[in-house]
């Protein structure tokens, strides 16, 4: 088999710049008016779709392979293409839970504690909660969206709330009172006689 020629390959920190001037390309062709700025545009369009089919196909030879699955959705630049073309192999909710996850050693570093409540109808519910911040600041709770609609661009919205209060504690003496002991003792107060003592005579 004949050696393949080296190739220059991208660091994932070479990759974003680039994303970034792509989307920078495009808006401006979608801002030049004439036929040939609508002829790139489209080329474009076409180019996406054809690698968008390539994605696919190669995410269905490998459907049987978990460990090949994951580490194509484990790779920074694939899940960014994969998600982009919908064909992302995880569901939403796991997305979801990995984004949460993923968020939270950072949010502790900044003293916040951070739980998924729940995906329901492309709503994801977050909890965020922050000593210092209010219940998370308007910083944060912009984070925690970004980084989920991130991981799930299909979602209509990211609702960050305050956690759940706490339930009410039980005082400790009253688990040590048997309930028909307790029920017991105020019908006896409520029956003796007013001035009798409880050790003999008024």
């Amino acid at each position: 088999m004949a050696e393949q020629p080296d190739i220059e390959r991208l660091e994932d920190l070479a990759v974003e710049p680039r994303l970034a001037r792509l989307d920078a390309m495009l808006g401006q062709l979608e801002q030049t008016p004439g036929r040939t700025a609508e002829l790139a545009l489209e080329a474009v369009e076409i180019l996406t779709e054809v690698y968008g089919e390539a994605l696919a196909r190669v995410i269905d030879l490998v459907a049987d392979n978990p460990r090949a699955l994951d580490r194509l959705a484990g790779d920074e630049l694939l899940r960014h293409l994969l998600l982009l073309h919908r064909i992302h192999p995880d569901p939403l909710d796991q997305r979801v839970v990995r984004a949460v996850d993923d968020l939270r050693t950072q949010l502790r570093a900044q003293g916040a504690e951070i739980a998924l409540v729940g995906v329901r109808d492309e709503v994801a519910t977050i909890s965020l909660s922050a000593s210092s911040c209010g219940g998370g600041g308007a910083a944060l709770r912009d984070l925690v969206r970004e980084q989920v609609l991130t991981f799930a661009p299909e979602l209509s919205a990211v609702d960050v709330v305050a956690p759940a209060p706490a339930p009410a504690l039980i005082p400790v003496a009253t688990l040590w009172q048997r309930p028909d002991r307790t029920d017991e003792v105020a019908m006896g107060e409520a029956e003796r006689p007013a001035g009798l003592a409880l050790g003999g005579t008024a």
